[in-house]
């Protein structure tokens, strides 16, 4: 480039910024014109409605003033400022300036949904419509009439078993078994796990089992089934006769998980409740075995100090041990023992004095196996601890532990 164009504009005033912003805008409206002008008339748009918004406020906006003359050369800049409707022009962006007629239906449906919730945690108040029940077990002005105009029927899938109501063995000898089922259904008696009799329940649900021969001394164990359906009765029955055939000293015990209930009580006599040993053992412990009722507890009392209980098996044994003070040879002592029925009332007793006899080193201890005893019973009772029978299984050379025979002696190692 020469000299002469660089230095050309010398002298010359030249366009302030201003000056070139506004005849800018100037430009832009005039673009913006031509093209409202020329404007298809059925333009393609996703939403009519904000072309159709879109068109009244660019309408509505008023044109940009033009911008002053370029000033002649030679002459002073113009200081004056632009005129202020041209920096106060609107800026319009699509999609704002919404009022709130634009959200009407999301705020009325939050409305609802808050309402809903508030109703919900209103407590209901007291309802009117009250009528009083026919139902003696209920009190009066407890039944809604909403209720009793559609009642609820309630199915409750349970199993139905065969139960007792009576069993008792008769003056004759005679058995008298009653019991409940479902009505019209079979109902087999087990006795022994053996089906003695098979009978029907009336429209009621009741049957009777009356057999006409006379029962024979012995234990027997009853028990009901519904033979069509393979249910059994949840308890069994328990009967004692004595070998006497005395039968009003039968036994008739219900057996519940819960323990026993006594359907027939027998009337004691002499024999029911005997003491056949007493142990006093090098140990400090005291051993006593007897006779009783089956199935029914004996108590054991020391001098009236009591040193607990046990149960009699069903062969009619008992055997109790316990830890006591030191017996003095030569002393007198009194044992108490009680029979209790199932409840635990005292139906029987026997007081029994003995002297205690002196004491030799050297003695051993020796028991005579019973029916229904096991080695764990015989080591609680003897030692003191059911898990020390290998002691005895030692002393005695018992190849098998789980087989020990009736009138078999076993030889007790009873030191301290």
């Amino acid at each position: 480039m020469s000299m002469d164009k660089r230095f050309s504009n010398m002298g010359k005033v030249k366009r302030t910024t201003e000056e070139i912003v506004e005849d800018a805008i100037v430009k832009q409206d005039r673009i913006v014109a031509m093209w409202h002008k020329n404007k298809p008339t059925t333009p393609a748009v996703s939403n009519p409605k904000q072309t159709e918004d879109e068109m009244k406020i660019n309408t509505k906006q008023k044109p940009l003033q033009a911008a002053a003359p370029v000033a002649a050369e030679g002459s002073a800049p113009e200081t004056k400022k632009a005129p202020a409707e041209s920096k106060k022009s609107p800026v319009i962006v699509l999609g704002r300036g919404r009022g709130l007629k634009e959200y009407w239906f999301p705020i009325l449906c939050a409305v609802c949904v808050i309402a809903l919730f508030v109703w919900a945690l209103i407590p209901s108040g007291g309802n009117d419509n009250k009528v009083v029940s026919d139902d003696p077990a209920l009190p009066a002005e407890t039944i809604d009439s909403t209720d009793s105009a559609e009642p609820t029927i309630r199915i409750i899938d349970e199993a139905v078993y065969p139960s007792f109501d009576v069993v008792r063995i008769e003056k004759d000898g005679n058995l008298m078994l009653a019991g409940r089922y479902l009505p019209g259904t079979p109902v087999s008696v087990v006795m022994n796990k053996k089906i003695v009799a098979t009978s029907t329940t009336d429209n009621n649900g009741e049957f009777v089992y009356a057999p006409k021969k006379k029962m024979a001394p012995g234990n027997y164990t009853i028990r009901l089934s519904a033979a069509d359906r393979g249910i059994y009765s949840e308890n069994n029955v328990f009967v004692h006769i004595p070998s006497s055939k005395d039968y009003s000293r039968a036994l008739s015990l219900l057996m519940t998980k819960d323990g026993s209930k006594v359907l027939q009580a027998p009337t004691l006599a002499d024999g029911d409740l005997v003491v056949s040993k007493i142990d006093y053992l090098e140990n400090g412990r005291i051993v006593v075995t007897g006779k009783s009722v089956p199935r029914l507890r004996v108590s054991l009392t020391l001098n009236g100090k009591y040193l607990g209980f046990s149960r009699t098996s069903d062969h009619r044994n008992f055997m109790l041990g316990a830890n006591v003070d030191k017996l003095n040879a030569g002393e007198q002592y009194k044992l108490d023992i009680k029979l209790h029925d199932t409840s635990g009332t005292v139906v029987a007793a026997v007081s029994h004095k003995f002297e205690m006899p002196k004491m030799t080193d050297g003695d051993e201890t020796y028991y005579t196996v019973r029916r229904g005893d096991a080695l764990w019973i015989i080591s609680r009772n003897f030692i003191g601890r059911g898990s020390l029978f290998t002691i005895i299984v030692e002393s005695n050379n018992i190849k098998n532990p789980d087989l020990i025979y009736p009138q078999q002696k076993l030889k007790i190692p009873v030191k301290k």
